[in-house]
């Protein structure tokens, strides 16, 4: 399936913005919306860094683990997901970009890795399902960043 990019801009130097989303924790702060019950394991932030939360869907008794894979301080955060019983890799990329007067663009992109075959039926319904919750995420994390003093 074709990668999904949502953005958003942030009114917050993107050093501070790098230092909120390296923090693997806060996560469940933006995606909450996504997904319940977070574990956090390894190092706080940073590769390494691994979460465990499950999927927020009416009766579903799904988890997806997080773990991050690179860090390149303060430009880059690629992370990668595993869910669906392992049927499922997508490897997140956060991207941070300053802008002319300040603040920080954040551009994620979700590309798939492994797909499970029933989702390979219907791409365009799980990559329009993905890409609002994923625009939501990144409404909620501009909110979080710039509510924070």
């Amino acid at each position: 399936m074709k990668p999904i990019t949502v953005s958003t801009t942030v009114a917050k130097p993107r050093e501070e913005v790098f230092e909120y989303l390296d923090l693997l924790a806060n996560h469940e702060q933006y995606l909450g919306h996504m997904y319940l019950h977070w574990t956090f394991t390894g190092p706080a932030h940073g590769v390494g860094a691994k979460a465990r939360a499950r999927v927020s869907a009416p009766g579903s008794r799904e988890f997806a683990e997080f773990v991050v894979l690179e860090s390149e301080r303060p430009q880059r955060i690629v992370e990668e997901t595993i869910s669906s019983n392992g049927k499922r890799r997508t490897r997140g990329t956060y991207r941070l970009d300053p802008l002319p007067h300040g603040g920080t663009q954040v551009t994620l992109e979700l590309a798939w890795v492994e797909v499970p075959r029933s989702e390979r039926i219907f791409p365009p319904l799980s990559r329009r399902f993905l890409a609002r919750a994923l625009g939501k995420g990144m409404r909620r994390l501009r909110k979080q960043l710039e509510a924070q003093h």
